[in-house]
């Protein structure tokens, strides 16, 4: 990924916290012209290893899974963004851009065979996603046929991190007064995307 260093994220608590909240990352690998991406939802263990692992499980009849084992690969997790119209700056000779969050994560792909350690990955699947509910759904409701059907039309994996990339892009190239307008613009069109990518503005003002 292009990281100016006035853009890069380094903190791994930051780019971890950054994960979770984002967790339905893009899974991508390739070779000799041959690349494949499954979108899917990941959980983050902080302190496995020396910088983290991702767990997750994908679609049995997904073929992505078979080509995958010990290669690296990379998950993408994409946060807010928003386009930045230079009408907002109130100054000439400016363009438009793209403020936004991201980060990329290289490792190396493991499968996780088993029913037991796959019922371990979607118990805690279910649980970290869950857990906001008013009245979370309980994975032992269903019938042991049942789920020993869904366990065998899914493979799970796990992937130690090698390397994190973060990458705040937020207007931190510009002066403190066009960033302020900026924020204020966001601010007003109210949108969700917009007004998450004002916060993170304003955050990295402070900082």
């Amino acid at each position: 990924m292009y990281v100016p260093a006035s853009f890069r994220e380094d903190s791994p608590d930051k780019l971890h916290e950054f994960i979770k909240t984002y967790s339905f990352g893009t899974l991508f690998s390739g070779s000799e012209g041959d690349f494949k991406a499954s979108h899917l939802p990941f959980l983050l263990e902080e302190k496995a290893g020396g910088r983290g692992k991702l767990t997750g499980h994908m679609a049995k009849a997904n073929d992505h899974w078979q080509s995958l084992a010990g290669k690296e690969v990379l998950v993408v997790f994409q946060g807010p963004h928003a386009y930045i119209s230079p009408a907002w700056y109130e100054e000439p000779d400016t363009v438009p851009t793209w403020n936004y969050v991201a980060a990329h994560v290289y490792g190396e792909y493991a499968p996780v065979t088993g029913e037991e350690k796959l019922k371990e990955i979607l118990g805690r699947t279910v649980g970290f996603y869950e857990g906001g509910m008013s009245k979370p759904w309980d994975m032992g409701s269903l019938s042991g046929p049942f789920l020993e059907k869904m366990l065998n039309a899914i493979v799970g994996f796990e992937i130690e991190i090698r390397r994190i990339e973060g990458k705040w892009k937020l207007s931190q190239n510009h002066p403190e007064a066009r960033r302020q307008k900026v924020v204020r613009a966001l601010e007003k069109l109210g949108k969700p995307n917009a007004l998450e990518i004002a916060k993170l503005m304003a955050q990295k003002e402070r900082t």
